[in-house]
């Protein structure tokens, strides 16, 4: 059963001055929350669904003096505190999944393109999310400081989480030997992409001598609109095929991992070899569908944020109003992407907008 939204926002500290403010916080975060799902963007719009769904608010929530004007919804979200909001994405991940043991958790790194249009590389709002895909739900995320990067991040977000017993897979920035070491201290296990960013590692794992020891591998195909794609999954034992000073370097590697993808699209064949670490002993196919799962941070959660939630067309530029929209979005996508029906979630949005009796289940009434 779905846990009321308004309740878990009643958690969120209030940091405007105490006795003067005319809207209660849990009042603006449930009415922003509600917009996004609705297919809403912004400030302006908060306040029109506010006024379209007035009546159904009310049995809802207080609004102790109508509703909060387009400039009360910039402001409080920009001063919210953004570590605040993200308990909100915690609470949720803890009710719903109570653990993550014997789960696959993804991290992996998204720019918000409309905070800072103009801004290259890392620099502007740059998060990092923590993606349980089994799930389709966000359980942490944290903004990656400006002239940084994800490594300097992924081990806040690991201290920030309860990652026992779940797998961690990261692609290549991640591969470092103190972040494997720091999953591990988390009593988790890590799955890391290698690629030349570790050059050492990397020419070793990739030696095509080794790999004709092989024995254990796992394949499967699949064909989606025109694309025809195979996957050759094959495993080694990491103890046997590196070297002393790679093991030592390396804390808990067990397993060297790789894939070799071919893809067929209009007739034209190409392939990629990748490698990976991992500190687990599981046989070949749970290897393959791990490294595909990975990705369903991009498909799921990246790509809808984009193309379902607009979220890079979002102008909303000041303080901490960015990374607290996209908190709720991700929110909003996770209660979107639970509901029963055939509908895509773009569909649902228009529908949640649309319907009120649908609304009211979106959201937990």
């Amino acid at each position: 059963m779905q846990v009321s939204i308004e309740k878990i926002f009643s958690s969120v500290e209030d940091p405007r001055v105490e006795n003067r403010c005319l809207h209660l916080l849990k009042d603006i975060l449930f009415i922003a929350f509600c917009t996004l799902l609705s297919n809403g963007e912004d400030f302006e719009d908060m306040v029109e669904f506010a006024h379209q769904r007035y009546d159904w608010l009310k049995t809802v929530i207080d609004l102790p003096n109508g509703i909060p004007s387009h400039d009360t919804f910039n402001r409080v979200l920009q001063i919210i505190d953004s570590e605040q909001l993200q308990l909100c994405l915690g609470e949720k991940g803890i009710e719903l999944l109570e653990s993550v043991e014997g789960k696959l958790v993804n991290f992996d790194g998204k720019k918000i393109k409309g905070a800072s249009p103009k801004s290259r590389g890392n620099a502007g709002l740059y998060i990092l999310s923590a993606w349980v895909g089994e799930n389709r739900l966000c359980i942490g995320q944290k903004k990656v400081e400006h002239k940084s990067n994800e490594i300097t991040a992924i081990p806040d977000l690991i201290d920030a989480l309860d990652l026992t017993g779940s797998t961690v897979s990261i692609d290549a920035i991640g591969c470092q030997s103190e972040i494997a070491e720091k999953i591990l201290d988390a009593k988790a296990d890590y799955l890391l992409s290698v690629k030349k960013n570790q050059r050492s590692l990397y020419e070793e794992i990739s030696d095509e001598w080794i790999w004709q020891s092989a024995k254990v591998f796992d394949e499967n195909w699949e064909y989606d609109h025109g694309r025809y794609e195979k996957r050759k999954c094959e495993t080694l034992n990491a103890e046997l095929n590196l070297s002393p000073a790679m093991l030592s370097k390396w804390k808990g590697v067990k397993t060297l991992v790789r894939v070799v993808s071919e893809r067929t699209v209009n007739d034209v064949t190409s392939s990629q070899t990748r490698y990976y670490i991992s500190s687990e002993e599981k046989d070949a196919s749970f290897y393959n569908i791990s490294i595909r799962g990975h990705w369903s941070i991009e498909n799921q959660l990246h790509w809808h944020l984009d193309v379902t939630f607009k979220e890079d067309a979002c102008r909303s530029r000041k303080g901490n109003a960015p990374e607290n929209l996209n908190i709720l979005r991700k929110m909003a996508l996770h209660r979107i992407a639970t509901m029963d029906d055939k509908l895509s979630l773009k569909k649902r949005r228009f529908r949640a907008s649309m319907n009120v009796d649908y609304l009211q289940k979106v959201v937990g009434r």
